[in-house]
């Protein structure tokens, strides 16, 4: 399973490349600029995160890293709508472009090593709700 941003992301760049033109081209040397619109393609198109049943690739703009499922000890969920991975040794490592919604997914990649927790939080009827299920009787 691939979770990478989407394409859609490129657009904001190319806008930003086109209304930097006019200061590019102001100056000699300042074409430099478009080193920067250069760069977040390269990060939009490089990052992200590769599960299967064996572990779980990481890829960041500039490194790469595996990690075997028997490395990771738990989820962390506490930046908004960002996943995280503890290792057995402590260490956090951020999951690109996985987000809450794609826990089922990372869940069933990972082969039930990882849990969702969508599936394990059981809902409880709350006692003060009267059900809807009652049948009218005629007077």
């Amino acid at each position: 399973m691939v979770f990478q941003l989407p394409r859609v992301a490129l657009l904001p760049i190319a806008l930003l490349a086109l209304c930097m033109t006019p200061v590019a081209f102001g100056a000699p040397g300042l074409q430099a600029l478009y080193l920067i619109p250069l760069a977040l393609v390269w990060t939009v198109l490089r990052k992200r995160t590769v599960a299967g049943s064996d572990g779980v690739v990481v890829r960041t703009a500039l490194r790469s890293r595996r990690i075997e499922w028997s490395e990771v000890a738990s989820l962390h969920l506490g930046r908004p709508d960002k996943v995280g991975l503890v290792l057995n040794g402590g260490e956090e490592l951020t999951l690109p472009a996985v987000r809450l919604g794609d826990l089922p997914a990372l869940a069933e990649a990972s082969g039930g090593v990882v849990p969702d927790p969508s599936a394990t939080a059981e809902r409880t009827p709350d006692p003060g709700v009267t059900s809807t299920d009652t049948e009218e009787t005629d007077k």
